[in-house]
């Protein structure tokens, strides 16, 4: 059997075909179909060209394929547009052999490979999902005006607000001041205005792309740029232990938690801050690696909902297979 993973992010999708030993047969890689963003008809048309371009490199068709996952940003959180969600691979696959949902599920199911546990997701966006004992929940996810804690977007926005009160005065100029100089030279610290309102107009992954250098400047020892990170795992190991209430968890059952997205990327910057922020909290948490890239969680998700799980050692073989980024 076939299975096809699809992980739409705020900023690339990423396709993968495998099959039911744990090869991966294909992969693909293209821009977001947070529709959103780019619309509805855009959003169709990544999705259907993603899956042809994947079924092309396997030497395969869709029709060829036993089930297919797809993880949508945003899906589920406009009632009014499922409907038309539900449709964007249509008719190229048959509405019988896929499912979609949110994306939360491929970063879930790839890191706890489906068992019961909770991952957070700090990508472009954040959110947390979890299940056990057959209960599923999500916490965060609002959106990036007035949510996404803890994620790029959200660590971009602050990093912006650091550069304006370095620049004004109301804090002392410190190395992010310095890398944001640096990497986007004008006239004027006034001029960043203009990149991001203007040149930028608020898009979402490009102000998430500046989270890189506030790492960068935490890791190097700007103590304001480290603080954003300390707020950003505070934030996130809310969203867990709020799910752990959500499903019902009881006080002296060890929870599985695992994570997913780039912020955590940056390494021992956010990793050890969450890990401190989750051992002040209520529950008996055990923070684990992902087991797979959220593509592969999508592709395994898709197995499990077709009925068909993938096997131990098909899941063995996958993780011995990696991931190339």
């Amino acid at each position: 059997m076939i299975y096809m993973g699809v992980d739409g992010g705020g900023t690339k999708t990423a396709f993968i075909l495998i099959d039911d030993n744990g090869n991966v047969l294909a992969r693909h890689e293209s821009s977001t179909c947070y529709y959103l963003n780019v619309g509805m008809e855009k959003a169709r048309s990544v999705v259907q060209n993603g899956i042809s371009e994947t079924c092309r490199r396997a030497g395969i068709t869709p029709a060829d394929i036993s089930f297919t996952f797809l993880g949508l940003p945003a899906y589920g959180e406009i009632s009014a547009d499922k409907a038309e969600l539900d449709a964007l691979p249509y008719p190229l696959l048959e509405r019988e052999r896929y499912r979609c949902d949110n994306d939360m599920i491929c970063g879930w199911a790839a890191s706890l490979g489906c068992s019961d546990g909770i991952n957070v997701v700090s990508g472009t966006g954040s959110i947390a999902y979890g299940e056990y004992n057959g209960l599923s929940a999500r916490c965060g996810g609002w959106g990036e005006l007035f949510s996404d804690e803890g994620s790029a977007y959200w660590i971009g926005c602050q990093a912006l607000n650091l550069f304006s009160r370095m620049a004004d005065g109301r804090l002392k100029k410190d190395l992010l001041y310095d890398l944001l100089r640096e990497r986007f030279p004008s006239d004027s610290d006034l001029d960043i205005c203009d990149l991001v309102f203007n040149q930028w107009k608020g898009d979402r992954g490009k102000i998430a792309s500046l989270a890189p250098l506030a790492c960068e400047a935490a890791i190097t020892g700007d103590k304001s740029a480290r603080a954003i990170f300390f707020l950003a795992a505070k934030e996130l190991a809310l969203m867990v232990d709020t799910l752990r209430e959500s499903l019902a968890y009881p006080q002296d059952e060890t929870i599985r938690i695992s994570y997913s997205g780039g912020v955590f990327k940056c390494g021992d910057i956010i990793l050890e801050a969450f890990t401190y922020e989750l051992s002040k909290l209520n529950g008996n948490y055990h923070l684990s690696l992902p087991a797979h890239h959220p593509s592969l969680g999508a592709a395994i998700y898709a197995a499990k909902v077709n009925g068909t799980p993938l096997s131990e050692s098909a899941l063995s073989q996958l993780e011995l297979g990696g991931y190339d980024e």
